[in-house]
């Protein structure tokens, strides 16, 4: 039986008249845009804190938003052949340091599976094992996949990495479920990551560098015995992130690597438009012809 009074508002609707007059008067936000404004304007209030904005505006944003929005590009994915030996896998996996791997067979596009890291103890106590019966299966979405459903699978399969694919059914990229909640909360760091007020430049157990993107040029060259400097000659820069970018016609982005006066840097983490910390090792030298 249809409702007689289908304007009316339900029996349990406790609001007073003065809160019904003020929402008549003003009306909630209509929009998107409005309702960011609504959720600053808050901020200002001290109705809610800046991270809390923060956190809801990346909701807001991310609904409109697609896994080729976010994606780690093809080129800049670290992946495994199938056919790699044990060495060069630990090698791989302490180079990144990531958790997960995606395993390609012939053709870098041809994605066979997915490695974690923590997997390849069953091969170092068991030799006998394959790397392909380690695998598991590797999931495909489209570019045009809405975050806000890929997380929502990503959630409910326990899956946290998927293989971005094409209009053509290439293998555009990857995408991981901490490139998505960092839509959200801003940039994920892991245990292994540096407080900044601990330093700028830390030696790690492989024989790398963490350093500090802000860390003044002049430390770099320093401790490195280097001499780094912009290739045009026509500008100088006080901080080793401010010289990659320059040398890079862009900031570089999670993963990117770009080598300079005999380093390798590697962008770790960014934040604000900038490079927060680089991986840098020293760029082996090619052996002389005898």
């Amino acid at each position: 039986m249809s409702d007689p009074h289908p304007g009316r508002p339900p029996k349990d609707d406790r609001r007073t008249f003065l809160q019904k007059l003020a929402e008549f008067i003003h009306p909630g936000p209509d929009s998107r845009d409005e309702l960011i404004e609504t959720l600053a304007d808050a901020e200002h209030n001290e109705v809610i804190g800046s991270e809390s904005r923060v956190m809801l505006e990346g909701v807001l944003r991310m609904a409109d938003m697609t896994a080729g929005d976010i994606l780690v590009a093809a080129p800049r994915m670290d992946l495994i052949s199938i056919d790699a030996p044990f060495d060069e896998l630990l090698s791989v996996v302490i180079e990144t340091a990531h958790s997960r791997f995606p395993v390609y067979e012939g053709e870098r596009d041809n994605i066979i599976g997915i490695l974690m890291a923590k997997d390849l103890l069953k091969l170092q106590r068991a030799p006998e094992f394959s790397l392909r019966a380690l695998l598991r299966p590797a999931v495909f979405v489209p570019e045009s996949k809405g975050l806000n459903d890929l997380l929502r699978e990503f959630r409910g399969n326990r899956n946290h990495m998927a293989i971005v694919i094409d209009e053509f059914g290439r293998v555009a990229g990857l995408i991981t479920i901490e490139d998505v909640l960092e839509e959200i909360v801003g940039e994920i760091e892991d245990e292994f990551d540096i407080d900044e007020d601990q330093g700028d430049i830390f030696g790690l157990a492989d024989r790398t560098y963490r350093v500090g993107g802000d860390t003044a040029l002049e430390r770099v060259n320093e401790a490195f015995g280097v001499t780094l400097a912009a290739s045009d000659g026509e500008e100088e820069f006080d901080t080793i992130g401010g010289l990659i970018a320059h040398e890079m016609g862009h900031v570089p982005r999670r993963g990117e690597r770009y080598r300079l006066g005999g380093l390798e840097f590697v962008a770790l983490h960014t934040r604000g438009g900038a490079v927060r910390w680089f991986k840098v090792s020293p760029v082996a030298a090619a052996p002389r012809a005898s």
